[in-house]
């Protein structure tokens, strides 16, 4: 996305009602407070949690994200699959309807899509061009790096890279990562985010403040 574009993208004010782009696709689709979905993406049969922003060109099927995700341009969450097993891979053996084979689709080939939903916890970053496979879970506060294919579950504040997608480091000590998973800051309601805002750029005195005694 260049620069001008993505200045674009964020001109518009954010408020409890979704805002989708006028070349968004949002089909059976659940969309959380303050969330925004970028020009050109398309979401199918999935639930974004609040806060959570998807860029330009980003695809999601069958997926259950959380809140605060940062979903980068050109990110594929749960792409199709082709049946290899059948003599052609072609998706004309399961849309017969459009190509005029059937009156019926072959629903077992969606069903499979649905029983391996992806789920991605909160405050998630997942980078330009990301691939993340069918039935992956992404853990809280992990990072998935540029372009990379995840093809296993991904631990919580872990960042992974690469094709495919392996452990790189972690974004804070283990004793840190499970004090902000107690704490949970994601699940505050909206007046406590207001009032305790200028405590995220700080994590010692977040964890301080917030912790438990």
């Amino acid at each position: 996305m260049s620069k001008e574009h993505s200045a674009l993208l964020w001109q518009h004010v954010l408020s409890e009602q979704p805002f989708v782009d006028a070349t968004a696709i949002v089909r059976a689709s659940e969309l959380g407070a303050w969330t925004s979905i970028g020009p050109a993406s398309a979401l199918l049969e999935s639930k974004i949690g609040d806060y959570t922003y998807t860029s330009e060109s980003v695809e999601i099927n069958y997926a259950d994200i959380g809140k605060f995700c940062s979903i980068a341009s050109h990110v594929t969450i749960n792409p199709g699959n082709h049946p290899m097993d059948r003599v052609t891979q072609h998706h004309a053996t399961y849309r017969r309807v459009a190509y005029g084979f059937a009156e019926t689709n072959d629903e077992s080939i969606f069903a499979w899509r649905r029983a391996h939903s992806v789920k991605i916890g909160h405050d998630v970053w997942i980078g330009h061009g990301a691939t993340i496979l069918p039935g992956r879970t992404i853990g809280t506060g992990a990072v998935i790096g540029a372009g990379a294919v995840v093809t296993h579950d991904v631990e919580p504040y872990t960042i992974v890279g690469g094709v495919p997608a392996r452990p790189l480091k972690e974004r804070f000590t283990r004793e840190i990562a499970e004090q902000l998973l107690r704490i949970a800051w994601w699940d505050w309601p909206r007046e406590k985010l207001v009032e305790c805002f200028a405590d995220f750029n700080d994590l010692e005195s977040f964890l301080k403040k917030h912790g438990r005694k």
